[in-house]
């Protein structure tokens, strides 16, 4: 499956790079630094997630979930870090999925952290 959607978005003149489960998937990220991750929305609703969400590079790069057979209204992605958006393949057109991708691909590239000792002053007036 994952080699099928690599081709799916390569016809669309987008770079891919494709992985099969979440231990091939870290693997190309810390080689590669993608973007985006487009991912199988089975995979992301069934496996467990904690290498995901506690693998620095992967947990800050935005997921787009992808169905062959699943629609929106059926998705249960509340409880994944950063989903970034959802592509239904089968009515999808290219104008849509790139609208989609580069918006999720636009996101800061760096987040600033707050010292954790950083003094914290309150003027009350």
């Amino acid at each position: 499956m994952s080699e099928h959607i690599a081709r799916y978005f390569a016809q669309m003149s987008i770079e891919t790079t494709n992985a099969v489960g979440l231990d091939s998937a870290a693997q190309i990220v810390s080689e590669v630094a993608p973007d985006v991750v487009i991912c199988d929305y089975d995979v992301l609703a069934t496996l467990p997630l904690e290498k995901w969400e506690n693998d620095t590079l992967l947990s800050n790069t935005p997921v787009i979930a992808v169905s062959l057979t699943r629609h929106a209204e059926e998705l249960h992605l509340f409880d994944v870090n950063g989903i970034a958006g959802f592509l239904y393949l089968p009515t999808l057109d290219e104008a849509s999925a790139l609208k989609i991708l580069r918006a999720a691909a636009a996101r800061p590239k760096y987040s600033i952290r707050l010292p954790v000792s950083a003094p914290r002053t309150v003027e009350r007036g």
